[in-house]
Order: structure tokens, then sequence, then C-alpha cells
């Protein structure tokens, strides 16, 4: 398999995109996910997990709201992934990931995710590169065990947007005031770490057996559409069915 080259990935929407008209097909996609979800979720034959990570500002909390806004929120949720608590520190790093992978009929959004424990991590040298390769591979054994364990797909999505395009969501994060409460300084720190960040999640894509999806992610509305597709195609591939009665029940 060629190596990835984050470089050469797309991060815009193609030449030619009708906006108004890609908005309106995810929203009808969106509606689709929230119906065969609901079968998969009464078929209880199967699960998936859907990793969202990326640079700040791009777009993981967007992705959930317009991709699974028709889901159930009884079968569907999401975990957003900061920086580890004293009793998290005091595990291993996955002893806080697995506990929220998903059950059988159930979809789980991981809002960044154990890769942050060989992203962040590797980026500022808080880990060597021996830990970083034992890492990877325990990530590696845990994607399979879902897989091969609990029949769960797993959905990882590189919301890949460009530096240029970072710059503008976070500076309209300080002069739109409805935008204000998003502000961090520590995303413009980060920021200035952006070459690094990308030598770390090639080498991550480059290293994992479960593939990447890499999604342009300067256009929200494309990114959007983007994810949902290739949502929608895996559950339209489990075919997911409604349980039906085998005998109908003698009631009084």
């Amino acid at each position: 398999m060629a190596k990835i080259k984050i470089a050469k990935l797309p991060t815009k929407a193609p030449k030619g995109s009708d906006k108004d008209l890609i908005k309106e097909k995810r929203r009808l996609i969106a509606k689709e996910i929230g119906e065969l979800a609901l079968k998969m979720h009464a078929e209880k034959k199967h699960s998936i997990l859907v990793v969202l990570q990326g640079m700040d500002s791009s777009g993981k909390d967007g992705v959930t709201r317009k991709v699974f806004r028709y889901c159930s929120p009884s079968f569907t949720k999401a975990k957003g992934y900061k920086k580890p608590t004293d009793e998290e520190f005091a595990h291993d790093f996955l002893w806080r990931v697995h506990k929220h992978a998903p059950a059988k009929g159930n979809i789980q959004l991981f809002v960044r995710s154990h890769y942050e424990d060989i992203l962040i991590q590797r980026v500022h040298g808080w880990i060597d590169e021996d830990r970083v390769t034992a890492r990877i591979d325990a990530i590696n054994a845990f994607e399979t065990l879902l897989q091969k364990d609990n029949n769960t797909t797993v959905l990882k999505f590189f919301l890949n947007i460009s530096k240029e395009r970072q710059l503008e969501k976070l500076q309209e994060r300080i002069d739109d005031p409805e935008r204000n409460w998003k502000h961090n300084d520590g995303d413009w720190a980060e920021r200035k770490h952006w070459n690094k960040y990308m030598k770390c999640y090639e080498d991550a894509m480059n290293r994992c057996t479960t593939p990447w999806i890499n999604v342009p992610a300067d256009n929200r509305w494309y990114r959007d559409y983007f994810v949902a597709k290739e949502v929608l195609k895996v559950l339209k591939e489990m075919n997911p069915q409604l349980p039906r009665l085998k005998e109908k029940p003698q009631l009084d």
C-alpha cells in the first residue's frame, strides 16, 4: 500500500461543487442514517465506532451535529477526550477509552480519541519513540479486538483542514462575539507545532492497520456531506433488519 502523504491530500471541496445541492444531499443522507441506525439498534448484531481526529477548528463537533442529528441519543453517544485526569493518568492509556467502546446496536463517537496519546504527547516529547511504537501496537490490537470480537466497524476520519483555513477559523473566534466562547489560547499555542503534528498524524496513518479516511475539511458543508456519505455506506453494507416475532404471543 502506498504511503500516505498529508500534503498531497485534498482539503477543499471539488471544484464546481454546488454548495446548496450538497447541503440538501447531506440532510437527506443524515435522515437515512437515522433510519438505518434505528434498525441496527433494534437488530443488535453490529456497532459503529466513529473516530474524529483533526487539528483545532477542523470541525469535529460540527460533524457530530450535522451527520447524526436524526439518530436517537439513546443509542448514539459522543465522548470527547481532553487532558487525562489524575485517575486516568494512573492507568494505561487505553483504560479511559475501552469502557466507552460501543455495545452491539450502538453508535459511539469519539471527539478526539486514543490517538491523542501518540499525537500531542509525541509532539511535545512527553513520550519516547519506543513508547510510541508500543502504543501504536496496542491501538492496532484494540481496534482489531473491537472489530473481530464485537462486530464493531471502526470508522476513522482525519478532518484535514489547511493551515490557512485554520487561521481564519481561529481568528473568527476572536472577531465574532457569537464565537468568542470557542476561543482558547491553547489552540494558538498548538498551532505553532503544525509541522510536527502533520508528521505525527502521517506516521500514525501509515502504521495503523485500520485505514483512515481523509476528509477535506476547509468547507464545512462538504466536510459534513463527505462524512455522512461514508457512514451511510457502512450502514447500507450492514443491511440491518427490524426483528420480527417468530410466533405471535397469545394474550388473554
